[in-house]
């Protein structure tokens, strides 16, 4: 049995394994690593590439390598990448006209989040004063007719 957890264990490690290529140049490997974290796989696209197990994930870490190794900079690496496949493979897109609304749109939801609340809030408050007064005005009216019965009991006793 502990056998087959061993294998069922290597197994699961192998099926996660990534590309690990290294690069001669240890400025270029780190490179290498930075560009892969920023650039976003176009299949998963919740990842990046050098999370992904894509293959076109696994085709964008082999281009970006040889990119480097060619002697590109990380700047014209992600220019040729956003050229390619557009703004949506930066992981984190710049702010230009664009992705205005991929910028202003989590904040704006945020307020409109706020001012929805403050207004339920707001009613709320103003549905419980008004539950208040009404409260208040049924306990004297049923203070009113208690005492009209026991002044109509005491009329009836005489």
């Amino acid at each position: 049995m502990k056998y087959l957890i061993f294998v069922f264990f290597l197994i699961c490690q192998i099926s996660y394994a990534l590309d690990a290529r290294q690069l001669a140049d240890p400025k270029q490997q780190e490179n290498y690593e930075l560009l892969t974290k920023e650039l976003r796989c176009l299949v998963c696209q919740n990842q990046t590439i050098a999370d992904s197990n894509a293959e076109l994930a696994f085709d964008l870490r082999r281009q970006v390598s040889e990119m480097l190794e060619q002697g590109k900079s990380n700047d014209e690496i992600i220019q040729f990448m956003t050229d390619r496949y557009g703004d949506f493979v930066l992981y984190k897109p710049a702010f230009k006209g664009k992705t205005l609304l991929l910028w202003i749109a989590p904040g704006a939801f945020l307020v409109l989040g706020l001012i929805v609340v403050y207004i339920f809030i707001r009613q709320k408050r103003a549905l419980r004063s008004e539950q208040g007064v009404s409260n208040n005005e049924l306990k004297l009216d049923s203070e009113k007719q208690n005492k009209i019965r026991r002044l109509l009991e005491k009329g009836d006793q005489f």
